[in-house]
C-alpha cells in the first residue's frame, strides 16, 4: 500500500503525540513532574491540538479515532493508521520510561464498574471533542475546550477507575483490559453521536 508523504506525516504526528502523551502520564505516575495525571494530560492534549491539529487533528487515542470513524469523519483506512501509528506511539513511551527506570504501571482496576466509569468519562471528553470536530467551536478555543473535556472526563471516571480515557496510554501504563478498551471506544462513538444529534448535525 503507498503512503503519500503527507499522510505520513499524520501518522508521525499521532505517533509522536501519543508517546508524549503516554510518557508524561508515564512521568506523572511515578511522581517525577509533581503534577496530578488529570492536568498534565489535559495540558499536553490541549497543547498537542494547537501545534498539530491542522495536520492530523490530533486524536492521539484510539477511542476519539473510533468515534470520529462512527461520525464518518474519519475514513477506514486512516482510522487504521492513526490507531498502529498511536499504540506504536504507547509502546516507544514503555521503552523509554523502562530505559529511564521509571515505573510505568498503576494497579489495575477491574469490574463493570470500571468500564462504565470509563464510558461515561469517555461521552463527556468525546462531546467536547465533536464540537471542534463539527466546527462548533472556535479554532482559537479548540486546544482549550479539548483538554479541558478531557480533564474532566478524567476526573469524572477517575473516582472509579484509573480514569485514563485511553486504550493506548492504558497499554503504556499496564492498565490494559476490557474495561480500558471497551469503556473508552463506546464512550467516545456514544458522546460525538450525542452531540451530533443535540446540535442537529447532518
Amino acid at each position: 500500500m503507498c503512503v503519500s508523504l503527507e499522510s505520513g506525516h499524520k501518522y508521525l504526528v499521532e505517533l509522536i503525540g501519543t508517546f508524549l502523551l503516554t510518557l508524561a502520564v508515564i512521568f506523572s505516575i511515578y511522581g517525577v513532574l509533581g503534577i496530578a495525571i488529570s492536568i498534565i494530560a489535559a495540558f499536553i492534549l490541549g497543547l498537542w491540538v494547537y501545534l498539530t491539529g491542522h495536520i492530523s487533528g490530533a486524536h492521539i487515542n484510539p477511542a476519539i479515532t473510533m468515534g470520529a470513524l462512527a461520525i464518518k469523519k474519519i475514513g477506514v483506512r486512516d482510522a487504521v493508521a492513526y490507531m498502529i501509528a498511536q499504540f506504536a506511539g504507547a509502546i516507544l513511551a514503555m521503552f523509554v520510561a523502562s530505559s529511564l527506570n521509571i515505573a510505568n504501571y498503576i494497579p489495575l482496576s477491574t469490574g463493570l464498574s470500571v468500564g462504565v466509569a470509563e464510558f461515561l468519562g469517555m461521552v463527556l471528553f468525546a462531546f467536547g471533542v465533536a464540537s471542534v470536530i463539527y466546527g462548533q467551536t472556535s479554532k482559537g478555543l479548540s486546544g482549550a475546550v479539548i483538554g479541558t473535556s478531557l480533564f474532566f472526563g478524567i476526573f469524572f471516571a477517575g473516582s472509579v477507575s484509573n480514569g485514563v480515557l485511553n486504550p493506548a496510554v492504558a497499554l503504556g501504563i499496564d492498565s490494559f483490559n476490557l474495561a480500558y478498551i471497551l469503556g473508552p471506544l463506546l464512550g467516545a462513538a456514544a458522546g460525538m453521536f450525542l452531540f451530533k444529534f443535540l446540535s442537529g448535525e447532518k
